[in-house]
């Protein structure tokens, strides 16, 4: 008889920080202390604490331990499944600090990390095990697909979820149920259903962590909305670097065919639908949904003009819906607990919640899951549990190399679609990357550039040409040979870049310099003008010194020094006995060495 069941973490990010060695000692610890029968092993998806992990939680009680390592292992058999005794090191609380004794009977819902959090896409993740069907069952799953099939017509499905007030999680922010029912009328011998699950934003992780702890929930959605659109085949578009999620996901797939869940005839109704992966080869503009029908299609990942969209003709030429993982997590429990309900979250013109992969320069980075119109300030200081060493948070980038920095003066926004477009930013699918006093906004700016520059797939000139002289004109004003013409250029550029090009990743290319260059414009000029990066990050524009009243004559600097640039002097600093050292600024080479090495913080950089 099960008594106890440990979940274990398999996520990506807890599985590359060892997650499968601890499952592997708990297997041997568990037979070691003869507690295989009593105590169940689950490898569940992502629990949202990527800081923490690997993340191991014991339910009945629900204790949460982080930070588990394999050596770990024994003594949590042996003290907590054996004699009841907590681990006390081990066990999370709200600040990371000692625990105190009574920390692990407070419910993981209660804990300030997830206690504002609403988890309807990542209801399942971390719960159960995302390669056992019997247990998404267990969780109401593929109920509402039975509820679509025996209950309600194609058109009923679609006025629900239109209802709901759903709209896409992929960056547009297109109504879903409007998009299905673009789709429905048309008459061809063949629709398509697609998921979009090729997320390349840099530092994006919110599809994977669904289709690798929730598979079959995207599965029985896609499922419905074939239904709805008279649809009977669907791809799966997904990154082949998620090994993990295509895995689950063929699992989830094979498991669906056997329960009769996909296939021919599901549920006795007379509808057919099935499924098919496709996986992409990395390249970020197959995001845009037209370029990834034409990947699934054999050929290179362009996109293609649009009218036609693809709800006219799409896949194959065939009337076609595309939405991405999130979207489709959100349509069972729509169906099964209404549109009423999931309009009741959220805000006026962004209804539900929303998925952020937080990272960047933040204590709890992971997964969070809130309602529509929460303000920045409590993800970033309440769920986030604020900025690492006591930095100042400068700014969030949301949205990826499509969206834009929202600055510390704006923390009081609520996130939602319109809100952010008001600001110059956008929602985007989900990434949401924090920064401090120590960024560079004219750097950052640059990094999603270069990364646009080298995803373009080159099909349209403003693209392909447009954002490398954008490219072009930051590295010259990071040099310190910009000029206050070079700024204006790229505002021309921008403008010019957005209104032609072809699809959206040129269309959006620009936005990181637009919302830098509107609310960190000061840095530019600088840069320019002063030939100084406020932030101390742009190397050519560094100044490293020695303060030789400070200097003891040690010579850490001078032994760390790669190019042997720091040479001793005559000068002695009062109360000092050896003397001090300086830089030949003309042959450093900036790396921060000799600062990083001084214990009495006599260097400087300006």
């Amino acid at each position: 008889m099960i008594r106890s069941q440990v979940l274990i973490c398999g996520g990506t990010g807890c599985t590359s920080s060892g997650s499968m060695a601890i499952q592997t000692e708990f297997e041997k610890a568990l037979e070691k202390y003869d507690l295989s029968e009593e105590i169940k092993l689950v490898r569940t998806g992502c629990f949202g604490l990527c800081a923490l992990g690997p993340v191991v939680i014991i339910y009945p009680d629900g204790t949460f331990y982080s930070r588990v390592s394999p050596d770990d292992v024994d003594e949590i058999v042996s003290e907590h499944l054996l004699k009841g005794r907590r681990v006390e090191r081990l066990v999370y609380d709200d600040h990371g600090a000692v625990k105190p004794d009574d920390i692990g009977n407070i419910a993981l819902s209660d804990t300030a990390f997830y206690k504002t959090q609403e988890r309807v896409v990542l209801r399942n993740c971390g719960v159960i095990d995302p390669e056992n069907i019997d247990e998404y069952i267990a969780m109401d799953g593929y109920a509402a697909l039975g509820k679509v099939l025996t209950e309600m017509t194609p058109e009923q499905v679609i006025e629900e979820v239109s209802k709901s007030g759903l709209r896409g999680r992929g960056g547009g922010g297109f109504p879903t149920g409007r998009k299905w029912s673009l789709c429905a009328p048309n008459k061809a011998p063949q629709k398509y259903v697609v998921c979009n699950a090729d997320e390349g934003d840099p530092g994006a992780f919110m599809d994977r962590s669904v289709l690798e702890g929730d598979p079959h929930a995207i599965i029985e959605a896609m499922a419905i909305c074939g239904y709805a659109v008279g649809a009977t085949k669907g791809y799966v578009y997904v990154r082949a670097e998620y090994p993990i999620a295509v895995k689950r996901l063929t699992i989830a797939i094979a498991q669906a065919r056997e329960y009769g869940l996909l296939g021919e005839n599901i549920f006795g109704s007379g509808f057919d639908f099935d499924l098919t992966i496709r996986l992409g080869a990395g390249a970020f503009v197959c995001g845009e949904e037209t370029a990834l029908m034409t990947s699934i299609e054999g050929n290179r990942g362009e996109p293609r003009p649009r009218p036609p969209f693809p709800a006219v003709k799409g896949l194959y030429a065939s009337p076609t819906v595309e939405n991405n993982v999130e979207t489709f997590a959100n349509i069972p429990q729509i169906i099964l607990r209404g549109a009423d309900w999931f309009a009741s979250m959220g805000t006026e013109r962004s209804k539900g919640t929303k998925v952020f992969a937080l990272g960047g320069k933040i204590n709890h980075t992971g997964l969070v899951e809130i309602p529509m119109g929460t303000k920045l300030e409590h993800i970033i200081y309440d769920i986030g549990g604020g900025i690492p060493n006591g930095k100042k948070f400068k700014a969030v980038q949301t949205g990826g190399p499509s969206g834009g920095c929202i600055p510390a003066s704006l923390i009081d926004t609520e996130v939602d679609y319109d809100n952010l477009t008001a600001i110059g930013c956008m929602m985007g699918s989900g990434g949401m990357i924090v920064m401090d006093e120590d960024n560079c906004m004219v750097d950052m700016a640059r990094f999603f550039l270069d990364f646009t520059v080298d995803e373009s797939c080159g099909k349209c000139t403003p693209c392909r040409v447009g954002t490398k002289r954008m490219l072009e004109i930051l590295d010259k004003i990071i040099a310190g040979k910009g000029t206050l013409e070079d700024i204006d250029r790229l505002e021309e550029l921008a403008q010019y870049i957005k209104t032609n090009s072809l699809c959206g990743l040129g269309q959006t290319a620009p936005n990181p310099v637009l919302a830098t260059l509107r609310f960190f414009r000061d840095e530019y000029i600088s840069h320019v003008v002063d030939k100084k990066c406020p932030a101390g990050v742009c190397k050519d524009l560094l100044t490293f010194t020695i303060d030789q009243d400070k200097c003891i004559g040690c010579g850490m600097c001078a032994r760390n020094c790669p190019v042997n640039t720091i040479v001793k002097t005559d000068y002695v600093a009062p109360g000092h006995k050896l003397p001090s050292y300086k830089i030949n600024a003309d042959k450093c080479i900036k790396c921060g060495a000799c600062m990083a090495n001084c214990k009495f913080k006599a260097i400087s950089k300006k």
